[in-house]
């Protein structure tokens, strides 16, 4: 659980956008929290604030179509970008998100991080390993949240998150020079939160 008194339960809000020109003034710092849209990503925002209202959850993936920002503290946010790969909507719309997400990676200034939400059970699909060959060539930090472990036993759970490490480290930290950690996570069971605020905390610092 989170306590009351952590800067993450102070996460409110900020706005919606659907193009670069509404984005909140680039200064501060900003962690980008993205993944498949079946992957749980709404849950893992919510359960990681505390607040389980924060970010809309539902039944079909897809819903999030904008960049929601959520303020941590004062010059601190929290990116909630469009999921990718599996909404069922229209290819032209899909193309409209991948070319927003694009390019907030590229023109960002105040972007720090990356938090990569993926299903333990499906980890390192097609699109994810894209965006972590961006974050090598961009030399951007990412922590991979593997959601949904309680879906898996202790056993396979850990051989998975051992895999994935073995997997990352090979394809993208050849030479030990790139940031990019690997922690499981259940919004259910309410596991990895303190571990997943370390990373926030690094990028973030908030008060």
């Amino acid at each position: 659980m989170v306590d009351r008194d952590h800067p993450y339960r102070r996460a409110t809000f900020m706005l919606s956008v659907a193009s670069l020109s509404q984005l909140p003034d680039d200064e501060g710092a900003e962690v980008a929290i993205v993944g498949r849209s079946n992957a749980g990503k709404s849950s893992a925002i919510n359960t990681i604030t505390g607040i389980n209202s924060l970010a809309r959850t539902s039944k079909t993936p897809g819903r999030t179509q904008q960049i929601n920002f959520f303020e941590i503290a004062d010059g601190c946010r929290l990116a909630d970008l469009p999921g990718y790969g599996y909404a069922k909507v229209p290819l032209s719309t899909k193309q409209k998100w991948m070319k927003l997400i694009e390019d907030y990676f590229q023109t960002r200034q105040s972007l720090k991080g990356l938090i990569i939400v993926m299903d333990c059970r499906r980890p390192l699909q097609e699109l994810d390993t894209q965006l972590l060959s961006w974050c090598c060539a961009a030399n951007m930090p990412a922590h991979l949240l593997l959601t949904k472990a309680d879906k898996l036993s202790r056993g396979a759970a850990g051989n998975t998150l051992q895999a994935v490490r073995r997997d990352v480290a090979r394809r993208f930290n050849p030479d030990n020079d790139q940031e990019i950690s690997v922690q499981l996570f259940s919004s259910l069971k309410k596991t990895g939160i303190e571990e997943a605020h370390v990373s926030l905390d690094s990028w973030l610092k908030p008060g």
